[in-house]
C-alpha cells in the first residue's frame, strides 16, 4: 500500500506576481498569514478523516516573497498533532547543517509522546543561501547542492555528524562528546563543576552524569523518545547518489525530489545498500517520491490549476533552480511555454484523473514507492481546492498504485 504524505508550508496567498509586488513583503503580510492558519484545522479534519498516512512541514526562513513560510516547524506539527487523531505527523525536514542537534532531539521526542508514536522526523541537508549561511553562521556552514566543493563537503560532514547526534541523544540515557564542533557537557574534558543540584543529580539523575569530584560528566537529553527506538526517519534527495547511500546504509527513508528518471537510478542502488547493512527491503519498498499533482474535470481544467496553484512558485523560485534557467526565464512568462517548462522537470502533473493516474502507473512501475509525498501550495491553493484534489487522489489515483507496491509490512530495524 502506498503511504501518501501531505506536504504545507505554507505558502501565502495572492492572486498574481503582480499582487505579491504590492504586497511586498508578502511574507509578513498578518492578514494572509492568519488566512492560511485559520484553514488548517478543516484541512487536517479532511485529510485524518479520508485515510492521509501523513502531513509534513518543512523548515524555510526569511521568505519575503511569501512562497515557503515555514519558519517554525515544531510549532506546525504541534499544532497538527493536537487536530488529528489518525494522521502520523512530522517533518521534511530539519536542516541539520544549521540546527542544534540537542534542540531537534528534544523538540521530536516530544512531539512522540504527543501523538503516541504518531510522528516521523526528517532532516535536509540545506541548499537555501539566503537563511542556511545566515543560521549557520557559527557552524561554519554554507548553503551547498551538491556539488562535490569543499563547501558541499563540509555542508555534509556537519549534517551527518548533528544526525548522528540527534540518534545519540534519542536513544542513550547519558552520553559525553567531543568534537570540532560540540562538546558535551561544556567544557567537556573537566566537566560543569559546582552544580548546585550534584548531590541530587547523583542519586536521582542517569548513571554516570556525576563524577566522584562533584563533576557533571554526562548529558541526560529528555524525554526518550515514545516509539522504540526513535521515529522513522526520512532524508531530503534530489541531486545526490551520496546522500541515498547514506540513507540506505542507516535504514532512513529518501525522498526524492527528483524526476522519475532519477528515481529509477537511484531506487535499486538504495534497496542494495540497505541490503547489505542488514535491512529487508523488496524494490521501492521504504523510498519516498515527491510530486506536485493537479486534477480537473479536463486537461485544460488541469492545466488552469497547474498555472493557478504552482505558476507563480515555479517561475520565480524553483525554476532558477534548474540548469540554463537564464535562457528559460523568458519562456516562463508564456502560460504555455511554463506549463512546459514545468512539465520538463517531471515533478509537476496536471490533467484529468485518468491522465494524472496513468502517468504515476508508469513511474511507480520504474519505481513501486512506498510513500507518495504530495506537495499542494496551500494556500495559493484554495483551501476546499486543496481538499478535494486529495481526495480526488486518495480515491482515483491511489488504488491504482496500491497494486503496484504489494509487498509485506516492515518493522522498523533497531540501529
Amino acid at each position: 500500500m502506498v503511504k501518501v504524505i501531505v506536504q504545507m508550508y505554507p505558502v501565502l496567498r495572492a492572486e498574481s506576481p503582480e499582487e505579491r509586488k504590492e504586497l511586498r513583503p508578502i511574507g509578513r503580510n498578518k492578514e494572509r498569514f492568519q488566512e492560511a492558519m485559520d484553514g488548517m484545522p478543516d484541512i487536517i479534519h479532511a485529510l485524518d478523516d479520508m485515510g492521509v498516512w501523513g502531513v509534513s512541514s518543512i523548515e524555510h526562513h526569511f521568505h519575503s516573497e511569501g512562497y515557503e513560510v515555514g519558519p517554525s516547524i515544531g510549532m506546525n506539527t504541534g499544532y497538527w498533532a493536537g487536530l488529528s487523531k489518525r494522521l502520523n505527523i512530522g517533518s521534511l525536514g530539519y536542516v541539520m547543517s544549521v540546527d542544534d542537534p540537542i534542540r531537534v532531539a528534544e523538540e521530536t521526542a516530544t512531539l512522540d509522546h504527543i501523538t503516541k508514536g504518531r510522528c516521523f522526523v526528517g532532516f535536509a541537508r540545506g541548499y537555501q543561501a539566503r537563511w542556511t549561511n545566515v543560521l549557520g553562521q557559527k557552524l561554519g556552514s554554507v548553503a551547498t547542492m551538491s556539488d562535490k566543493s569543499e563547501d558541499d563537503e563540509r555542508n555534509r560532514k556537519l549534517f551527518e555528524e548533528q544526525v548522528d547526534l540527534v540518534l545519540k541523544a534519542w536513544k542513550e540515557e547519558a552520553f559525553d562528546y567531543k568534537s570540532d564542533l560540540w562538546e558535551y557537557p561544556y567544557p567537556h574534558d573537566k566537566g560543569v563543576e559546582g552544580w548546585f543540584m550534584g548531590d541530587v543529580t547523583r542519586q536521582m539523575g542517569a548513571p554516570g552524569e556525576m563524577d566522584e569530584d562533584g563533576n557533571l560528566r554526562k548529558i541526560c537529553v529528555v524525554p526518550a523518545p515514545y516509539t522504540d527506538p526513535h521515529p522513522k526517519i526520512f532524508i531530503a534527495s534530489n541531486a545526490s547518489i551520496e546522500t541515498v547511500e547514506y540513507a540506505g546504509e542507516r535504514g532512513f527513508v529518501p525522498s526524492y525530489f527528483s524526476s522519475i528518471g532519477r528515481c529509477s537510478h537511484y531506487g535499486p542502488r538504495y534497496t542494495e545498500i540497505a541490503n547489505q547493512n542488514g535491512f529487508n527491503f523488496a524494490p521501492g519498498q521504504n523510498q519516498a517520491i515527491c510530486r506536485w499533482p493537479h486534477i480537473g474535470d479536463t486537461t485544460e481544467a488541469g492545466e488552469q490549476m497547474a498555472l493557478d496553484w504552482s505558476g507563480d512558485i515555479f517561475q520565480h523560485f524553483y525554476g532558477p533552480l534548474f540548469p540554463e534557467w537564464e535562457d528559460k526565464a523568458a519562456d516562463a512568462k508564456d502560460p504555455k511555454k511554463l506549463l512546459n517548462l514545468m512539465d520538463d522537470t517531471g515533478l509537476f502533473q496536471y490533467g484529468t484523473v485518468s491522465e494524472v493516474r496513468d502517468y504515476y502507473i508508469d513511474q511507480w512501475k520504474q519505481l513501486p514507492a512506498e510513500y507518495f509525498i504530495l506537495i499542494s501550495h496551500y494556500a495559493q491553493t484554495p483551501k476546499q481546492d486543496f481538499i478535494d484534489n486529495v481526495k480526488i487522489f486518495m480515491d482515483e489515483v491511489k488504488p491504482a498504485l496500491d497494486e503496484l507496491t504489494d509487498y509485506p509490512e516492515i518493522e522498523q530495524a533497531a540501529e
